[in-house]
């Protein structure tokens, strides 16, 4: 998709520019240089909202069908350490899910050029109106470029990031499983507080309501730039700070022992 926003952008920026220099000294008869600018923009626009319709169900699909990988590779991995080997299957609630998740992908993936010719249109009337040079036009349409490739990526990270937690949340539930622990990521910029003390706590939260951070109930993954995970709680199975699995849970002693660790060693001795 970023390939094709440049394509886009670059496009853009030949025909304004080649436009706009040729309507700065004078203009064909009883048309106004704005209104030739606007017809171009017209005409760009329809072009490349064809191209990006073309692309948008396809590109919609795909990044359905990675969040459905990635959401059960993951849980399967978390459940195989637990010793459980699951297959998993396309139920109709995943289903409903993905094509839910495919629908949303697709409008936004659509909206991109819109909102950039909207941009990109405003800018050029802006220059045309206050006399500015080519030069100023073009560094606005270039800084526009990376506003709206920013955006592009932010969509399609936090796209598959939110429905990844949904399609985990539904496989959880249909599994049987009522609680998950907060996994914090550690991988953003500007990492949120609660998320990060929920992820050193190793928050536990009902599946079906969310954990209660920021003031209000979510899941990870949901939240924009959020790159927590969750990991299912199973029951007579918990995990150590190393993130070894162990099992035949007795009680809260032998979970203590875990978190600090001697768990291995209390082992050793009874074996002994």
């Amino acid at each position: 998709m970023l390939a094709l926003i440049d394509e886009m952008a670059n496009s853009i920026d030949y025909w304004v520019t080649a436009a706009y220099r040729a309507n700065q000294p004078e203009i064909a008869q009883d048309r106004s240089p704005a209104m030739v600018l606007r017809q171009l923009m017209r005409r760009l626009a329809r072009r490349w909202q064809k191209r990006f319709d073309g692309l948008a169900q396809n590109l919609g699909a795909h990044y359905a069908t990675e969040t459905a990988r990635r959401s059960d590779a993951a849980l399967r991995s978390s459940l195989k350490k637990a010793g459980f080997t699951v297959e998993f299957k396309l139920t109709k609630t995943v289903n409903d899910i993905l094509q839910a998740s495919i629908a949303q992908n697709v409008s936004l993936i659509r909206s991109i050029p819109q909102q950039h010719m909207h941009a990109v249109e405003g800018a050029v009337m802006r220059s045309v109106q206050a006399g500015r040079d080519l030069s100023s036009l073009v560094t606005e349409l270039r800084e526009r470029h990376d506003v709206t490739r920013d955006r592009a990526t932010l969509i399609a990270r936090q796209q598959v990031n939110a429905a990844t937690a949904t399609v985990t949340r539904a496989r959880q539930q249909e599994m049987g499983l009522t609680e998950a622990e907060w996994v914090h990521s550690a991988g953003g910029k500007h990492p949120r507080p609660e998320h990060v003390k929920a992820g050193r706590d190793h928050l536990r939260y009902d599946v079906t309501k969310g954990a209660y951070l920021e003031g209000k109930w979510i899941w990870p993954g949901t939240e924009i730039n959020c790159r927590c995970v969750s990991r299912p709680v199973i029951p007579g199975v918990f995990y150590s700070p190393k993130g070894l699995v162990h099992t035949a849970y007795r009680g809260k002693d032998d979970e203590l022992d875990a978190a600090a660790g001697r768990s291995a060693a209390r082992a050793g001795k009874r074996a002994a």
